[in-house]
């Protein structure tokens, strides 16, 4: 023999949903292990739970009402007599406490039941509601609107502000931008636990795509990953791409800027440079002609990818500058005076 859900719900086969919602409330609260230390009470309460999360689903109650546990749980032959019922394989694998934060709305209803404000550590665990004549009470899973016992002034769920961005800077090399990477990024929150009023801290490693060609300023959003309390709706946590400074190259968009520096002689004779490239190239450039402090020479295509089409790229460009000599003999000075035009 299966399990027999409305037994441990205390219910008849065929009972309605209101009337399941009333027995697991009740049930729920009886078995509780933060207020029943009886032996057995925490494993009564997953069961509890169990039966719940199948009666009160229409799937898997049709199949349970039919084929039984055996059915429903897949097993050879489910149903008795026989009939094979369908392969469903349900297994629970739900938190029962959290069942009972989510059918609680969140908050412990154990702030009004088990207040004894009047002394009353007598009250029958098997009916919370009877004293406060609640046996009758209907709603979604939680208390209804109507409900002003034990008022609690403090009591905002209803009104909850979602807290504002919070905001990370996250450092990326030109390499990393070039190829894309995924970065790792650990943050440090504060959750609620499943009875909706305490808290825990966690850590969560959130992982960050870093798209090729992705520009400084770029925000990714991580929804509602911030600090969750009772009385708030978790922050998104934002983080803003932000570039490393490099050692040879700067940005400019999608263009980077490589500082060519020459002597004298090459920007009055001519010169060769040789510029690296962010994937590990030499890219030789040749100039005959005069070169100015100041000026600039383009290589199309050997810049940064472009964010919004990464299968182009933008340019490098070379910015000259020309290193002049501290000092000069005085030969070298009459030379030139006869060689360099006025």
């Amino acid at each position: 023999m299966g399990k027999d859900y409305y037994k441990v719900l205390g219910i008849a086969k065929g009972a309605t949903e209101d009337e399941i919602k009333k027995a697991y409330r009740k049930q729920a609260l009886r078995y509780h292990p933060d207020k029943n230390k009886s032996p057995g009470a925490e494993d009564k309460f997953k069961e509890v739970a169990e039966a719940y999360d199948v009666l009160s689903d229409a799937k898997k109650k049709d199949i349970y009402d039919r084929f039984g546990e055996e059915g429903l749980k897949g097993s050879a032959g489910g149903g008795g007599g026989g009939h094979s019922g369908p392969s469903y394989n349900y297994t629970f694998q739900g938190d029962p406490h959290a069942i009972f934060a989510e059918f609680f709305g969140g908050r412990s209803p154990f702030d009004h039941f088990f207040s004894s404000q009047n002394g009353d550590d007598n009250m029958d665990m098997s009916d919370p509601f009877g004293a406060f004549g609640m046996g009758a009470m209907g709603g979604m899973g939680g208390f209804p609107r109507t409900f002003k016992a034990h008022p609690d002034p403090h009591h905002r769920s209803h009104s909850k502000q979602k807290d504002p961005p919070v905001v990370h800077e996250l450092k990326v090399s030109l390499e990393e931008v070039f190829s894309g990477c995924t970065k790792k990024m650990k943050i440090s929150r504060k959750r609620l636990n499943p009875d909706g009023c305490t808290m825990r801290s966690e850590d969560k490693i959130l992982s960050v795509d870093i798209k090729r060609g992705w520009k400084e300023g770029t925000k990714i959003t991580f929804p509602r990953e911030g600090d969750e309390t009772p009385t708030n709706i978790p922050a998104d946590v934002v983080f803003v791409v932000k570039d490393k400074p490099h050692p040879v190259f700067r940005r400019e968009g999608s263009d980077i800027i490589y500082p060519a520096k020459i002597s004298l002689r090459d920007a009055l004779c001519g010169c060769t440079v040789n510029a690296p490239t962010l994937d590990g190239r030499t890219i030789t450039v040749t100039s005959k002609d005069v070169v100015k402090p100041g000026t600039k020479k383009r290589i199309a295509g050997e810049g940064l990818p472009l964010s919004k089409f990464p299968e182009k790229r933008g340019d490098m460009i070379l910015d000259f500058s020309v290193k002049f000599p501290d000092k000069l003999g005085q030969n070298t000075r009459d030379a030139l005076r006869q060689i360099l035009p006025p």
